[in-house]
């Protein structure tokens, strides 16, 4: 029986292509990445209903350090689509010759996405990925050159599929044929996609070259408002956003709260003298309770010392002027 291990995102065409390679007695086996950008958790669910195992691993660091500089560059936002693909590619093959998996499979659909999935795109991520003779889409196969594992009869290419373009309906249609018809909307995977976050991502980069890992964690969190060049305030919307600054908060950062009234955290980020410090603590206390007071004391925690900074809290209208 061969055995195949395949990119498995959770959404419609990954787990068509596993199921499509399952259904001629292929022993499939997923891997799903994790990043600031993306995560496991529609892939687990997918896992779980179809019936295969799954390998989550975490590529935060050398992921963010290839979106920094794509090879390839990037596509309306800031996604390095092609330089990822060939990533995760090259990290699964690394683990498929380790575990002896006989190739690697996708539900990379031919054309259904302009400038990542066409056919020169495909190639080269195949080219750029070091296991170009292991890759198969099983959803576009047949409207792509034969690879060595059909030659070879690990995988039987009349069973493998013709879908091409950018309409979803014969994916829905063969969902529904197979009976998976519980299976997340398109969209919505990869935040390095969307414009809102993609803004913020070059305000990272742009203002700190060597952020971390945990500096685009962040990026997901709460309102953020640029200070000074090395210098922002992160402001929780609700509990989530609180919870996620007080997990991620490192020892040269302050945690600002209103000390007097019910309100949002704002993490204080970089290096911050006390006209930045007192800006950052009028915004706190422009989204806290004592908004329409004339000052609020806002206390301010770094490394374990807490002081208070009395303010006058800052008009809306000059908050949104640093809002990102």
């Amino acid at each position: 029986m061969s055995k195949a291990l395949g990119l498995i995102s959770g959404g419609l065409d990954s787990t068509l292509a596993a199921m499509t390679l399952m259904r001629q007695g292929i022993e499939v086996t997923g891997i799903s990445f994790v990043t600031p950008f993306f995560g496991a958790g529609k892939a687990k669910i997918a896992a779980e209903r179809i019936g295969f195992p799954l390998i989550v691993s975490n590529i935060s660091d050398i992921h963010l350090k290839m979106v920094k500089e794509p090879k390839f560059g990037y596509g309306r936002n800031m996604n390095p689509c092609i330089d990822c693909h060939a990533m995760m590619f090259r990290l699964a093959g690394e683990i498929m010759e380790k575990e002896g998996f006989d190739f690697l499979f996708s539900g990379e659909v031919l054309g259904q996405r302009p400038m990542s999935q066409n056919a020169n795109a495909l190639r080269s991520v195949a080219n750029h990925c070091d296991y170009n003779d292991k890759v198969l889409r099983p959803l576009s196969a047949k409207l792509l050159p034969i690879t060595p594992m059909e030659e070879a009869g690990l995988v039987d290419r009349e069973q493998l599929l013709d879908i091409q373009g950018r309409s979803r309906k014969p994916q829905q249609a063969l969902a529904v044929k197979w009976g998976y018809t519980d299976y997340p909307s398109s969209g919505g995977g990869c935040l390095l996609t969307e414009s809102g976050f993609s803004d913020r991502l070059r305000d990272l980069f742009e203002h700190d070259p060597q952020a971390s890992v945990n500096d685009a964690e962040l990026l997901k969190v709460g309102r953020q408002f640029r200070l000074s060049d090395k210098c922002k305030l992160v402001l929780g919307r609700n509990q989530s956003d609180n919870d996620a600054m007080s997990t991620l908060i490192e020892t040269d950062q302050n945690l600002l709260r209103c000390a007097n009234h019910s309100g949002p955290l704002g993490l204080l980020c970089g290096p911050a003298d006390a006209s930045i410090c007192a800006t950052a603590a009028a915004i706190v206390a422009s989204y806290g309770k004592g908004k329409d007071e004339a000052e609020v004391d806002v206390l301010s925690v770094r490394n374990g010392t807490e002081t208070t900074l009395r303010v006058a809290p800052l008009a809306r209208e000059e908050s949104l002027k640093l809002l990102l």
